[in-house]
C-alpha cells in the first residue's frame, strides 16, 4: 500500500491526522531510491502515520490537502536540487525532468525548499516545525556559492525560515527528530541535525561568519575556502566536531554527522514495503522517466571515497563505503523477479561507483577518513586493499536466480581499481565482459590532461588506456560487439579551449572514437571544484586556477567534441551526475543472449 496523499486515502486507513506530512518536489515513486519514500517508509517503520504532498500546485490550496501533521513538515527539494533540475549549465530553463508525469518540467519551482517552507507558513500560521532535509538542503546547510545567481548565499536553514535542517542520508535522525518531538524531549543535541539559537555552543568548532566570506573580495574569498576546508574536514562521524556560523545575530548550529548505518540497518530499509511504482494520484497525468530506471535497479551501497572533486557525494553520502549484504541483494533481486512487467533483465547493480562494492579500508572504519590524504587521489592509498571477490560472488548469485535472464552493471566502474586488484581484477573485469554489459560499458574519464585531472582529482590517461585495451580484447575473446561509453566534462575549473582541443586529439587518436557524452561543468554548492570556480584558485596547492565563466566560451569547449549547435538540440548535462540513491542515468540498449 502507498503512503496516502489525499484525505480520501486518509479516511480509507481510517487515520483522522497525520504525524508527519513529507513534502517534495519530485512525483511520489514508492522506491528505496526515492529519498522521499524511504523517509515515510523509515517512520512509516516504526508506528508514525505519514502522508506525501508530492509537487504541489504552489498556486491555492494544494499544500493543505493532507492537513496539519501532529509532529512536523518534512521539505524536500526531490532527488535532485531544484535550481539544477530546472537550469541548464547556462542558465537556459530545462524543458523536461525525470521525476516529473509526463516529462515536461513545469511541476518543480526554483528554490523549491524555500517555496515549499514559505508556502506552508502561509497557509498555517503557527504551525508545527518545519523539518528540511534532501539533497538541496543538505549541500546548502551553510554559507554556500550559488552559481545561479553568481553569490555567496546564507544557510538554506535561515532563508526558509525552517526549525530543523537533516543533512546527509537521515534516516536515523529523523527517527530521532520525530520521536523526541512525540515526547516532548529537547532535540537539539540530534546528531546529523542543523538548528538556529541566539547561543552558541562552546563546544562545536567556528566557521567564518557569514559575512566574512560573502562578499567579493580576496579577502572574502579567501574566508570563504577557510570555511569550506573546515566544514569537509568535519564531515566524517567517528572524528567530526559540530560547527557553528554566525548570520547576522543568529547562530547556525550544525551537529556532528550520524553515525553511519550498519549493514544490517541498510539492508532493512531496502526491505520495506515499497511498492516500486508511481502512485495512482499521478499515473493520469503520464509516465515518470526515472521509475524506467530504477524499477528493476539494486542499489549494493552508499558513500563514494573516490571524492571527485566536482562530486557532493562525500558530503552528502559520506567518504566511508556503507554495503548491504549479498543475502539482502539477492532475497531483493528474487522480489523483482515476481513483479509483473519484468522481462527477465536487472538492469543495474552498483551504488556510485559499482565496483567498490566489498572494498573499504579498514582504518578508515575504526578510526575515519584520513585528513591529509586520499583513498584514490593522486594514487591509491596502500592502505586501501582492493579485492573485487565479493562483487563477483554476488553478481554469479544473481545470475544465477529463476527468472533472470541478464544481470547488468551500468553503473560506472573505476578502471584505476581494477588495474589496482592483482588479484581478482581480470577475472572480475572478464565476468563483466561476459555476462555483465549492455552493449556498452559507462566509463568517467572526464578528460586526459593532467593539469584539467588535477583540478577534477581524476586519474591519468594511462590506466583508462590500459583499461580501453583490456576491456577491447577480452569482448573479441568474447566475441561480442560491445563498446566504452566515455563521460566528459567541459569548462572545468583549470580548462582552457586547448585542453579541449588535446582531448579531442587524444580521443581520435588514441581512444579512436568521439565522445559525444559531454556535460558542461555546473558549480553546485558544497564540492571542491565550486570552490575553485568561486575563489579563481586551487586550494589544493593555493595557486591560481583558471576559470571559463564565458557562457558562450564554456559552449564552445564542448563543440569541440559534440560539434556547433547540440547544447541548443541536446540539453546540458548536469555535473553532479553520480547521485546513486537519487537516481542513476544509463543508457540501457538491447544485445543478444549469451549462452
Amino acid at each position: 500500500m502507498f503512503l496516502p496523499t489525499t484525505k480520501k486515502e486518509l479516511n480509507q486507513l481510517g487515520w483522522d491526522c497525520l504525524d508527519v506530512v513529507l513534502v517534495s518536489g519530485d512525483a511520489y515513486i514508492d522506491s528505496p531510491f526515492i529519498g522521499t519514500a524511504v523517509i515515510g517508509r523509515v517512520l512509516s517503520d516504526v508506528g508514525f502515520r505519514v502522508g506525501i504532498i508530492a509537487q504541489p500546485n504552489v498556486q491555492g490550496d494544494d499544500i493543505c490537502r493532507l492537513g496539519e501533521p501532529k509532529l512536523f513538515w518534512g521539505v524536500s527539494g526531490g532527488c535532485v536540487d531544484s535550481m539544477v533540475a530546472n537550469r541548464t549549465a547556462s542558465g537556459k530553463p530545462r524543458k523536461k525532468d525525470d521525476y516529473t508525469p509526463g516529462g515536461i518540467n513545469n511541476r518543480r519551482p526554483d528554490r523549491a525548499v524555500l517555496v515549499y517552507a514559505n508556502l506552508i507558513r502561509s497557509k498555517f500560521k503557527n504551525t508545527c516545525p518545519i523539518v528540511l532535509g534532501g539533497i538541496e538542503a543538505s549541500l546548502r546547510r551553510i554559507a554556500h556559492y550559488d552559481y545561479w545567481s553568481n553569490s555567496v548565499r546564507r544557510s538554506i536553514l535561515l532563508d526558509a525560515k525552517a526549525d530543523f535542517l537533516l543533512y546527509g542520508m537521515a534516516e536515523r535522525a529523523v527517527k530521532e527528530l520525530a520521536f523526541a518531538l512525540r515526547d516532548g524531549k529537547d532535540q537539539r543535541h540530534i546528531r546529523g541535525l542543523c538548528y538556529q539559537s541566539s547561543v552558541r555552543p562552546t563546544d562545536h568548532l567556528r566557521l567564518p561568519a557569514y559575512e566574512e566570506v560573502a562578499g567579493k573580495s580576496n579577502q572574502a574569498k579567501k574566508a570563504f575556502t577557510q570555511m569550506f576546508r573546515r566544514f569537509y574536514e568535519n564531515n566524517d562521524p567517528i572524528s567530526a566536531q559540530g560547527l557553528v556560523q554566525l548570520h547576522g545575530t543568529r547562530w547556525l548550529i550544525q551537529n556532528p554527522p550520524q553515525p553511519h548505518l550498519s549493514p544490517k540497518e541498510l539492508d532493512h530499509i531496502h526491505s520495506l514495503d515499497y511498492q516500486r511504482d508511481l502512485h495512482p494520484f499521478h499515473q493520469k497525468q503520464g509516465a515518470v522517466r526515472a521509475l524506467e530506471t530504477i524499477l528493476f535497479s539494486l542499489t549494493t551501497h552508499r558513500g563514494c571515497y573516490g571524492e571527485c572533486n566536482f562530486c557532493a557525494i562525500a558530503v552528502h553520502q559520506g567518504r566511508t563505503l556503507v554495503q548491504r549484504t549479498r543475502k539482502s541483494l539477492v532475497d531483493e533481486a528474487r522480489q523483482l523477479t515476481k513483479h509483473p512487467v519484468f522481462q527477465g533483465r536487472i538492469h543495474d547493480v552498483g551504488g556510485p561507483t559499482a565496483n567498490m562494492y566489498g572494498v573499504e579500508c579498514r582504518k578508515k572504519l575504526n578510526k575515519g577518513s584520513c585528513p591529509e590524504k586520499r583513498c584514490l587521489f593522486p594514487e591509491k592509498c596502500k592502505a586501501m586493499q582492493v579485492d573485487h571477490s565479493e562483487q563477483l560472488c554476488l553478481l554469479e548469485e544473481l545470475r544465477q536466480l529463476k527468472g533472470v535472464k541478464q544481470v547488468v552493471v551500468s553503473s560506472g566502474i573505476r578502471y584505476d581499481l581494477i588495474l589496482a586488484d592483482q588479484k581478482n581484477g581480470l577475472q572480475y573485469l572478464r565476468q563483466v565482459v561476459r555476462h555483465h554489459v549492455s552493449g556498452q560499458m559507462k566509463v568517467a574519464p572526464e578528460h586526459c590532461q593532467d593539469n584539467v585531472l588535477a583540478c577534477m582529482g581524476k586519474p591519468g590517461r594511462e590506466n583508462l588506456l590500459k583499461f580501453r585495451e583490456m576491456f577491447n580484447r577480452m569482448s573479441a575473446q568474447e566475441g561480442l560487439k560491445q563498446f566504452l561509453t566515455y563521460y566528459i566534462i567541459a569548462a572545468h575549473p583549470g580548462c582552457r579551449q586547448q585542453d579541449m582541443q588535446a582531448l579531442k586529439n587524444f580521443a581520435q587518436q588514441e581512444l579512436r572514437v568521439l565522445p559525444r557524452q559531454v556535460q558542461i561543468f555546473t558549480p553546485t554548492p558544497s564540492t571542491w571544484s565550486t570552490l575553485m570556480y568561486w575563489t579563481g584558485e586551487n586550494p589544493f596547492t593555493g595557486k591560481p586556477c583558471f576559470v571559463e565563466k564565458d557562457n558562450q566560451a564554456r559552449e564552445r569547449q564542448k563543440e569541440v567534441l559534440t560539434g556547433p549547435g547540440t547544447s541548443k538540440r541536446q540539453g546540458e548535462g548536469r555535473s553532479f551526475v553520480k547521485k546513486k540513491g537519487s537516481m542513476k542515468k544509463g543508457i540501457l540498449s538491447s544485445r543478444k543472449k549469451r549462452g
